[in-house]
């Protein structure tokens, strides 16, 4: 496969307008996408022709393109304008992933101002990204905070034996409770911005409207940062540019919420599944404590998006048995390339040592910035590796071919993570937070002040938080 940027296709190649193409969001697919994608992948190679809701694109399933499409900037555009089918006004207007696709925001940027947007985040998040500085070290405390008090509240009110649904009682709080104090935002952002973004992504009829309340909700913390500024991301992107207005900074706070929620939140799930599940190679990092690895590993298995957002062809280009015309969608899966590198290289994944060739951080210039990634992964660690601190026993407490799946175009994300639990001797208890000893300061002075503040943070949020997690069972 070599891409021929400067060469029109030939006369034959049929366009991807012409071609039946096979509805990709099936009950089939609900229910097991790698056998979508493996019948894609016999019928018409490493690339696909789809139905994605009506709309025709391309569906890139084998590694090697999908790693060609990421890389490739210049020949694979992120910018809507790009898509010819938009600019020729063929798509429907009431398309429910359309919404997702028009906030003009770094990720759908290219070249220049796709760079100077992420030097301004790698600024920002600068003061986050090493555990050793004091916003770096506070940041994770907190996170150990939020995990252990969580925990604690589970033991008050359910004992320390029971049920509990790890997404709805631990996940989407904890990332909820991170993003509260990573962006300096007040609390009643709460579940309901969690829901609108699961609406965007998973592209249903109230996509447009969820968009729409989330943005609206991320302008006016903005607005807020903006006139009392504070210790938090948003404060530091406007530091990093001034320039931004409070609209486009709600744009890009928007964005980053989506990942740090949906998408780390589908990482913690995905990892503490795979455990349960007893994926052989998962296992066998934890119990080597390579917290690190198990998440890799369990992104491998179970890829956090599964499929990327698109790219645009800037010129007529031969991929996989088709040759892809200018302005043309890409979809690159990264579920279904995965499933493709495990089929040709276990011996990478049965590994002691890490390849991350996983793409759950994506890869290429539009990969998640090393800061963000960074941070997001200490974030999935600390999660995970709290519940087997605490937990001596979690069990699944139904089959894992049987858990309930929010499977959409992009995401694949659980909506329930049931379990049976029991706690150990030294669980945290209700309001003291967590056990972790205090550092020194730059000063050398003891940063207990922190840890207190960090503390006292989470109970707030928890009171906030509780209908969240005992309030809505049924998973969102």
């Amino acid at each position: 496969m070599n891409p021929q940027p400067s060469a029109a296709a030939p006369d034959g190649a049929p366009p991807l307008e012409s071609l039946r193409v096979e509805p990709l969001l099936t009950s089939a697919f609900d229910t097991d996408p790698a056998g979508v994608y493996a019948h894609l992948r016999r019928t018409y190679g490493p690339v696909a022709p789809v139905g994605l809701m009506g709309v025709p694109v391309w569906l890139v399933l084998d590694y090697r393109e999908v790693l060609e499409v990421l890389r490739k900037e210049s020949l694979w555009r992120r910018d809507i304008r790009y898509w010819r089918a938009r600019a020729e006004g063929r798509l429907p207007q009431d398309w429910p992933l359309l919404a997702g696709y028009e906030v003009r925001q770094t990720m759908f940027m290219d070249d220049e101002e796709h760079l100077a947007a992420r030097q301004t985040y790698h600024s920002a998040l600068g003061p986050f990204q090493d555990a050793r500085t004091p916003q770096g070290w506070e940041l994770r405390s907190a996170v150990v905070s939020y995990a252990d008090e969580l925990v604690a509240m589970l033991a008050a009110e359910s004992g320390t034996a029971g049920f509990m649904d790890l997404a709805a009682q631990y996940t989407r709080p904890l990332l909820l409770m991170v993003t509260t104090r990573l962006f300096g935002c007040p609390v009643e952002l709460g579940d309901e911005m969690v829901i609108d973004m699961w609406r965007m992504l998973d592209g249903g009829p109230d996509a447009g409207p969820a968009t729409g309340r989330a943005l609206a909700a991320m302008t006016r913390l903005a607005a807020h940062r903006r006139a009392v500024p504070g210790d938090d991301l948003t404060s530091y992107l406007l530091l990093a540019d001034p320039s931004l207005s409070d609209e486009q900074l709600g744009r890009e706070l928007f964005m980053n919420a989506v990942y740090l929620n949906d998408i780390t939140g589908n990482m913690v799930c995905n990892t503490l599944l795979e455990v349960l599940r007893g994926n052989a190679t998962v296992r066998r990092s934890l119990s080597a404590g390579l917290i690190g690895e198990t998440v890799n590993r369990a992104a491998l298995a179970n890829a956090p998006v599964a499929n990327m957002c698109f790219r645009f062809a800037a010129h007529d280009v031969r991929l996989g048995n088709f040759w892809i015309r200018a302005g043309d969608a890409v979809s690159p899966s990264a579920a279904a390339a995965h499933q493709d590198l495990m089929a040709i290289g276990s011996h990478l994944v049965d590994s002691t040592v890490s390849t991350r060739a996983h793409l759950g951080w994506g890869a290429g210039p539009h990969q998640c910035p090393s800061a963000a990634r960074e941070l997001a992964g200490a974030v999935v660690a600390t999660a995970v590796g709290r519940i087997f601190d605490h937990f001596t026993k979690v069990e699944l407490t139904l089959p894992a071919d049987q858990l309930p799946w929010r499977s959409g175009p992009v995401v694949r994300g659980l909506r329930l993570l049931p379990v049976r639990y029991e706690l150990g001797a030294g669980h945290p208890v209700a309001g003291q937070g967590a056990a972790s000893p205090p550092r020194a300061a730059a000063n050398g002075a003891p940063r207990a002040d922190a840890s207190q503040a960090s503390r006292h943070h989470a109970r707030g949020l928890l009171a906030a938080l509780r209908h969240l997690m005992w309030g809505t069972r049924k998973g969102g």
